[in-house]
């Protein structure tokens, strides 16, 4: 008789007493029974007593302080390799999952050997509009959502090899991450998702969107509560994410482009009177660079796909949503070519 994965759904949580009960019940309510765990990550509202009084049968991990999603999660992943859990999944504490979803997920885990992390279908809370099939690196060194912000449609259903999934709302093989380590906590939020998923395309694994797991998120519910929290993340992580994981074949093409779009990310943040943040975010990532460089040295050095499998994976062009990068785009390059009639 086939055995069936043990399987765990974590939640990370920091002052999500809004939406976590909608959260829990509805993982609660799976058509496959799960252990829930919930990562207590030093919320200063009425979060734990409220999971404490309504869910006696979860989990509950309680940290004294917010570890950021990325350590807050690596919490909840130790704790379940510990007790042996074969899949691992992560979801976010201001999200719906339709009933069959982890059972979506974990068929293609049981399904594909070779996949180690399987993503969502993740929608606005209104199921209206895309907020992620699957997320995606460009040759500019910028990750982005497949599909945000576009309605709903059957654009995006079909299963297929995406290049990262979403931490929001994924399975994880448990083996995979003993291979590869955990969530690097040092991004705390933001990218480190794609910077895990980069980790295990590197290592071999492939990562799959899988349409028919459907989940309802209320997006930037958590992020747009702090002035400045995404444009610090956004600094600090973005470049760390290129440097640690991008072979350095790719790297000499890919970064000076890169340095053109994060140079415009300062003027941006001028623009909107964030640039404090920004210069947070890039000093905050100097100090992280010779640490992030250990760690590219010994990612690169246990790689086992060639470079030119990354470059394959890569889309070449901006993220859709770079419109006025874009521009600017437009206008170098008519630039160039009246300099050439």
């Amino acid at each position: 008789m086939k055995s069936i994965p043990k399987t765990t759904i974590i939640v990370p949580n920091w002052n999500g007493q809004e939406t976590i009960v909608d959260c829990i019940d509805s993982l609660l309510n799976q058509s496959l029974v799960s252990t829930i765990i919930v990562v207590e990550n030093g919320s200063i509202d009425n979060s734990l007593k409220i999971i404490e009084e309504s869910y006696p049968e979860i989990i509950i991990l309680k940290q004294k302080r917010n570890l950021g999603f990325a350590g807050g999660v690596n919490v909840g992943i130790r704790y379940a390799i510990d007790i042996g859990f074969d899949f691992i999944g992560l979801f976010n504490n201001d999200a719906i999952a339709d009933k069959n979803w982890l059972n979506s997920l974990v068929t293609v885990l049981e399904a594909h050997k070779n996949v180690g992390i399987v993503t969502s279908k993740i929608l606005d809370y209104q199921g209206k509009h895309i907020d992620s099939t699957g997320d995606f690196y460009t040759s500019w060194g910028l990750p982005y959502p497949r599909g945000r912000g576009e309605l709903l449609s059957d654009k995006y259903d079909l299963d297929n090899f995406v290049f990262a999934g979403s931490g929001g709302a994924s399975l994880y093989r448990s083996s995979m991450l003993k291979q590869i380590r955990l969530f690097d906590e040092s991004f705390f939020a933001y990218y480190e998702d794609v910077d895990i998923s980069f980790r295990a395309q590197l290592f071999g694994w492939k990562v799959l969107y899988q349409p028919d797991a459907l989940v309802y998120h209320h997006i930037g519910a958590t992020s747009k509560t702090i002035k400045g929290f995404t444009t610090y993340q956004t600094m600090k992580n973005l470049p760390l994410l290129l440097w640690k994981n991008m072979p350095s074949s790719l790297l000499i093409k890919i970064m000076p482009r890169f340095l053109i779009v994060y140079l415009s990310f300062f003027i941006s943040a001028a623009i909107r009177k964030q640039l404090q943040f920004a210069l947070k975010g890039f000093f905050k990532m100097l100090l992280l660079l010779p640490r992030a460089s250990i760690q590219r040295i010994y990612i690169l050095k246990h790689k086992v796909v060639p470079d030119s499998y990354i470059k394959s994976t890569l889309i070449y062009d901006l993220p859709p949503n770079a419109t006025k990068i874009r521009r600017l785009r437009s206008i170098y390059w008519s630039i160039l070519r009246k300099k050439h009639v």
